[in-house]
C-alpha cells in the first residue's frame, strides 16, 4: 500500500495495490501488519460499520469526547468527499480540516486518528461508505460540529444545500464544541 501525507500529518491518506484485468479487480482493503507500520504505532479495530447513503447527504461532523474513536474509511461504491477536522486543543493543527475524495474508483482510504471529528457528503448518486473504529459507539459521548462551521470554513465541493440528519442539523459550532484537551 501506498501512504500519502496530508497537511495533517497524523491523518493519511492510504492507497491500497490494486490487481485487476478484463476481469475485474482484487486488492487487500486491510493488513494489521502493514496497517500500524504506516500509522506508527498499534491500531486495535473493535467496530465495522456500513452505512448507504444517496447523493447529497452529508454526514457529520461526528466526534466522541470520550471512548474517541479512530476511524479507517473508504467508499465501497460511488463516492464521497471525506473531512477530518482537528478537535485536540494543544495540537498545532487545532481546528485546522483535511478532505479527500474516496471513491469506489479510487479505492483510497483515510485514517482519521482519535481526536478528530469526522463527516463525509455524498458526491455520486449514492454510496456505500464502509469504516473501522477502534473504540465501541457511545452515543452519550457523541458530539457534533455543525457542517458550515464559519470558524472551520471547510469548502465542500457540491453546490448544493445537504441533506441532514435531525442531529446534525442541531450541531454546535467549533468554537462552543467540547474540544480534547
Amino acid at each position: 500500500m501506498k501512504v500519502i501525507p496530508t497537511a495533517i500529518p497524523e491523518v493519511l491518506l492510504i492507497e491500497p495495490r490494486v490487481f485487476g484485468d478484463d476481469r475485474g479487480f482484487f486488492f487487500e482493503s486491510f493488513n494489521s501488519r502493514l496497517f500500524n507500520e504506516a500509522v506508527g504505532r498499534e491500531v486495535n479495530f473493535v467496530q465495522d460499520n456500513h452505512s448507504r447513503s444517496v447523493q447529497g447527504v452529508l454526514r457529520g461532523l461526528h466526534y466522541q469526547i470520550v471512548q474517541p474513536q479512530g476511524k479507517l474509511v473508504r467508499a465501497a461504491i460511488g463516492s464521497v468527499f471525506d473531512v477530518a477536522v482537528d478537535m485536540r486543543k494543544g495540537s498545532p493543527t487545532f481546528g485546522k480540516w483535511v478532505g479527500e475524495v474516496l471513491s469506489a474508483e479510487n479505492k483510497r482510504m483515510l485514517w482519521v486518528p482519535e481526536g478528530f471529528a469526522h463527516g463525509f457528503q455524498v458526491l455520486s448518486e449514492t454510496a456505500d461508505f464502509l469504516y473501522k473504529t477502534t473504540d465501541f459507539y457511545a452515543p452519550q459521548h457523541e458530539r457534533c460540529v455543525v457542517w458550515n462551521d464559519a470558524t472551520l470554513a471547510i469548502d465542500w465541493p457540491a453546490d448544493v444545500t445537504p441533506r441532514l440528519s435531525q442531529k446534525d442539523e442541531q450541531g454546535l459550532t467549533f468554537l462552543e464544541a467540547d474540544v480534547f484537551a
